[in-house]
């Protein structure tokens, strides 16, 4: 196995991301030239700690997913590093990085696509071990029917096509399909997204529970912040490619320091109305900028109403911690620091 470079990690660190960077490039004419890019991420960094769970928020089309990818290496990078127990995963070779894609899994956000409509469930969870040839044959049906027992689903459904399950059932099988290989980190892409609420609390309480009993860290990417507020540890807040906030799930959802995640949070519904008048509605005005050509400086200017004229429209500001690990990317908040 090739040698390869390790990071400025804590013991604590199982995933740590340095100045990530993804862009796709538009191509345009006859000749399919490169006039543009599509920053779809742009200088992101954060850690994410083992037995933890990391909730990644933000609008459609910020970059969450596009992170969640890249950090898997499924989408090949711009430039950044991303290191797996200290192991630049970037700079694995081949045979290195399918040896450590056992221990680095994704649960896909629609669960019908991500499954072969033309094979049963069972043959679908066991691909994994199959492809890194890992037991008998028997061994891994077997190993199939637990998966299965393991997200509450009976031994029979092994046999049955996707097309005969609900779509909570079939996320859960997406679930025993990134456990087969027992890995150590997984990347939920808006798993609960497209099932219904009552549906949504089952599958995340199966999350939480498979996490208590097998050690498992989530990099769990939502646009539901009551979700991420149930299963979070950690919360990060990203805007046009980048990171805005990051902090612990208690501390951004009672003190969020960036306009943005401000105006996120207050669209949060209240569950009893009465309370309903005790929070300001913080609307954003305009539309997300392209990320093609996003704005010049803090790229939530254009919507900001804190906006501070001739720095925040100039100068991009620079994501640091304020605090017990509150990470913060807001000249506002570097003044009033101040």
């Amino acid at each position: 196995m090739a040698e390869v470079r390790t990071t400025r990690e804590t013991d604590e660190d199982l995933v740590v991301v340095e100045n990530l960077v993804k862009y796709f490039p538009v191509r345009t004419g006859l000749l399919q030239r490169v006039t543009a890019n599509v920053k779809a991420v742009d200088g992101v960094s954060f850690t994410i700690k083992r037995g933890e769970t990391l909730g990644l928020v933000g609008e459609s089309g910020c970059g969450k997913t596009t992170v969640g990818r890249t950090l898997l290496a499924l989408t090949p990078q711009t430039d950044g590093r991303v290191y797996f127990e200290g192991r630049d995963v970037f700079a694995m070779r081949r045979q290195e990085l399918k040896e450590v894609r056992r221990e680095m899994q994704i649960i896909f956000q629609d669960p019908y696509s991500s499954l072969d409509p033309r094979m049963p469930v069972g043959e679908s969870i066991m691909e994994g071990l199959v492809v890194h040839k890992v037991g008998t044959q028997q061994e891994r049906w077997e190993h199939v029917i637990n998966l299965l027992r393991m997200v509450n689903m009976e031994d029979f459904h092994a046999k049955r096509f996707p097309h005969e399950f609900s779509g909570g059932q079939r996320q859960r099988i997406g679930i025993a399909r990134a456990l087969a290989l027992d890995p150590k980190f997984i990347v939920a892409d808006e798993p609960v997204s497209a099932l219904d609420v009552s549906v949504q609390a089952q599958v995340l309480n199966i999350l939480m529970d498979l996490q208590a009993q097998l050690g498992l860290t989530y990099l769990f990417i939502a646009h539901n912040l009551s979700v991420v507020e149930h299963i979070s540890t950690r919360v990060a807040v990203m805007y046009l490619g980048k990171m805005a906030e990051l902090a612990s799930r208690n501390e951004i959802f009672q003190n969020p320091l960036h306009p943005y995640t401000q105006a996120l949070m207050s669209a949060i519904p209240i569950a009893n109305p009465r309370k309903a008048g005790s929070r300001d509605r913080i609307i954003l005005e305009g539309d997300v900028p392209s990320p093609i050509n996003p704005p010049v400086g803090c790229h939530f200017h254009p919507r900001c109403r804190y906006a501070i004229k001739g720095t925040c429209d100039v100068e991009e500001p620079v994501f640091k911690d304020y605090g017990d690990g509150h990470y913060v990317a807001c000249w506002l908040v570097e003044k009033n620091a101040g």
